[in-house]
């Protein structure tokens, strides 16, 4: 409590004794101020003790070389503080928004220590609310008793996740029956979003014995990557004397069964090699059976593609990201072609790869890039190969022209000037009200950004990489599906729950038009809290200064007016509430200037604006004096 506050009461203490009237009501109310306070104070302060990052064995390398990767390894990272938290309050997430913040500014602070960037944090966890309680995150989930009635008192999390994990067998066990357990919790709410995460919390903090800061517990459950060190010291547990007996019991059983085991082992082989060539035959099938006849696409031969691309050579690699590498080649008939070899395909390659070949290959649009055709093959040497064939577009990407100067030194690239993106911005606004409305029944692509737009030799824009597109289905406002895409680009109500419409889409190219207009990349990490183009440029409109939107480079390029609409179009298509979105076809209009643009609604501060985070500890303080508790929400 403040000396300004305590002199306050002081004074209205001294005026009771001097009108004389009872002093118990003084008391009272110098004891309710410091019961306010002490709460106040209480609720600012994280419960978790985070000193653990420090001290921890965990591998810091991805969080110093790969963004993406780092994401996960800090979520994993502070989900061990949370497991904690579940076994000392039975809570599953944090009590409200402030005391998620200050857990978050802490975990911030002890990364820098660690000479590790403080901005991973607001990059990574960009809504602070998303550890906040909130009963629609997985089955009106709140505590532990509240896990206990919807699973039970056992589960097969108890058998299989208890004690020490090191080791393939346990672990797996133990990953299996949380599949199984997290499963069960999804049955009783489609739409819960944390369910495999509570699952996660409550098998680390509950019921494995050995609790979230085992090294092995922190690597089978929680999937924290450990440092070199760790892992060297935790191989070494099991006893020698135990070892040597192990091994010599094996030694004397495989003499006996050797034999037979040889036998097992080759009919396996055997089995797996026919079930292997069968299942291959049947997806090629299925793959030519989705290529519809005169779309132009066609089946190539991996030896043609060898011969375009000299081999797969490193001289004619042009591309590389999450799901592939591209090559440029040159086919038998001259015409250049870009082909795209699938990685991953263990997990969602093939996916990807099935996905583009239906969608793309049987649509056709003048800013939509088309697929020349695909090639899937599988043999013992190789493994299985997937390639994707397009027609190569000379001037690559969106980004490469508009981030290339930011990024290097080498200026022999020309700006785009003003009539280009304009250009670019109404092919790109083009082919997507193509994919939503000019085809039955709908696409929506899922990963509209600057690289997913290429250029041709005209300098026409061309929608690309359809590999995570979904078609809608009739009769439905909006699918619920796995979130996929890109940070920065997805819309809120997507990223936060799931929910996948046409404005989905459209927020992704109100991001890309800023950047178009703005030459600025989506999230600016050089600001504190990793400042949004969206708020960025809303604050500059707002406080009238649009002019400051427009990149150097194109101030005098054009009519003022017209610039001024692409921006405002742009920030109402990144606006953060659906229903203030226009369709895809509603924002081509108001570009090309048949409708009028509605007048802009106000956009919520950003979490990590000081007024906002003001405002937020105002409110929960008078809750919190009043006895009513306030509205939470979680990612």
């Amino acid at each position: 409590m403040s000396s300004h506050h305590n002199i306050v009461l002081d004074r209205d203490c001294e005026e009771e004794k001097m009108n004389k009237p009872p002093l118990l009501s003084c008391y009272l109310l110098f004891l309710i101020s410091f019961i306010s306070s002490s709460i106040d104070a209480a609720s600012s302060a994280c419960p978790i003790d985070l000193s653990y990052v420090e001290s921890f064995p965990w591998d810091t390398s991805s969080c110093r070389d790969n963004t993406e990767h780092c994401c996960q390894t800090l979520l994993s990272l502070f989900g061990m503080g949370l497991a904690k938290h579940l076994k000392d309050t039975s809570l599953f997430q944090l009590p409200n928004v402030v005391s998620s913040s200050a857990c978050l500014s802490d975990l911030q602070t002890r990364l820098a220590a660690m000479s590790l960037q403080p901005s991973l944090v607001p990059l990574c966890f960009a809504n602070s609310t998303q550890f906040v309680i909130n009963p629609l995150s997985c089955a009106g989930i709140v505590t532990t008793q509240d896990w206990l009635e919807k699973v039970g008192t056992t589960s097969p999390l108890d058998p299989s996740c208890k004690g020490d994990l090191s080791g393939l067998t346990p672990c797996s066990s133990c990953l299996a029956a949380g599949m199984k357990v997290t499963s069960q919790l999804v049955a009783l709410d489609v739409n819960a979003t944390k369910c495999f995460y509570f699952t996660v919390l409550y098998a680390a903090g509950i019921v494995n014995g050995l609790g979230p800061d085992d090294i092995q517990t922190a690597a089978c459950i929680l999937g924290l990557p450990l440092a070199s060190s760790a892992t060297n010291k935790s191989s070494k547990r099991m006893d020698r004397g135990a070892l040597f007996k192990l091994v010599f019991g094996f030694l004397g059983a495989l003499v006996g069964i050797l034999a037979v085991l040889g036998l097992v082992m080759l009919y396996r082989l055997w089995d797996k090699q026919k079930k292997r060539n069968a299942a291959h035959s049947e997806f090629i099938s299925s793959i030519k059976g989705r290529i519809k006849p005169n779309t132009g696409a066609i089946w190539f031969r991996v030896g043609d593609l060898e011969r375009a691309t000299d081999g797969f050579s490193q001289k004619n690699l042009i591309g590389q990201g999450g799901y592939g590498v591209v090559y440029k080649g040159a086919l038998s008939d001259g015409s250049q072609v870009a082909v795209k070899k699938i990685l991953d395909l263990d997990s969602k390659g093939d996916d990807e790869f099935s996905n583009e070949v239906e969608i793309i290959s049987n649509i056709r649009h003048r800013n939509l890039l088309p697929l020349r055709g695909c090639c899937a093959t599988s043999d013992d040497s190789k493994g299985k190969q997937r390639y994707l064939v397009y027609d190569y577009m000379r001037n690559g990407s969106l980004d490469d022209h508009l981030f290339f100067f930011a990024e290097s030194n080498n200026h022999s690239k020309k700006k785009l000037n003003w009539p280009e993106r304009k250009s670019i911005i109404l092919d790109v606004a083009k082919g997507l009200a193509y994919l939503h409305y000019g085809i039955k029944p709908a696409i929506y692509h899922r990963d509209i950004k600057a690289t997913n737009i290429l250029l041709d030799s005209e300098m026409k824009a061309r929608v690309a990489d359809f590999g995570l597109a979904k078609q809608s289905r009739e009769g439905q406002s909006h699918l619920t599906t796995r979130v996929a895409g890109t940070h920065g680009y997805l819309a809120p109500e997507y990223a936060l729950y799931g929910q996948l419409t046409e404005k989905s889409d459209v927020y992704s190219f109100g991001i890309v038009i800023l950047e178009v207009m703005s030459g600025r990349k989506v999230l600016d990490t050089s600001s504190p809290g990793a400042l949004l183009i969206t708020d960025w440029a809303w604050m500059l409109v707002k406080s009238g200064c649009i002019e400051e939107v427009f990149e150097k480079s194109i101030r005098d390029g054009g009519a003022r007016g017209v610039m001024e609409r692409f921006v405002r179009v742009g920030i109402l298509c990144a606006h953060v509430m659906v229903a203030f979105r226009p369709t895809i076809e509603e924002a081509l209009k108001m570009l090309e200037g048949d409708i009028e643009i509605p007048r802009l609604p106000d956009r919520p501060l950003p979490l990590s604006h000081e007024s906002f985070q003001s405002s937020l500890s105002s409110t929960i303080s008078a809750s919190t004096r009043s006895g009513s508790s306030t509205s939470r929400i979680s990612i």
